[in-house]
């Protein structure tokens, strides 16, 4: 039960990585914007739209809790987001910021990379505080 839930969690966490990816480049695309607080920024846009797709997918699917909402529920699940929320956003902010692209990577690479090890470090902290406190 474990594995597969985890199997089901990261399919939906690879929607959600293409959906946070195709936002946060598409801001960068439309306003030439890739480093500074007003990328962290298009970051942290991605990201929320990408946890509010989370909710509803890693709900009816990855833990078949119904389709009712439930108020305390999605409270939780919003902590639980918000906590990982801040550690992507933080860790995006200083691999893309505070180092920025090392070698010859362009701006815009480097800001992909940065938001890939963002998602990666925050994978398990969604399963485990969702499965645990949400659902």
């Amino acid at each position: 039960m474990f594995s597969f839930q985890f199997i089901k969690f990261i399919c939906v966490g690879l929607l959600n990585t293409g959906i946070d990816f195709g936002i946060l480049n598409l801001l960068m695309f439309v306003t030439g914007i890739n480093s500074g607080i007003i990328c962290s920024f298009f970051k942290a846009i991605s990201f929320m739209v990408a946890v509010t797709n989370s909710y509803f997918l890693n709900k009816l699917w990855t833990f078949n809790k119904g389709r009712d909402f439930e108020k305390k529920e999605f409270v939780r699940f919003i902590t639980i987001s918000l906590i990982a929320f801040g550690i992507n956003v933080t860790f995006f902010s200083v691999l893309n910021n505070l180092i920025g692209p090392l070698g010859n990577i362009s701006p815009v690479l480097w800001a992909n990379i940065s938001a890939l090890v963002a998602t990666g470090l925050t994978t398990l902290i969604n399963f485990f505080g969702y499965k645990r406190f949400v659902f």
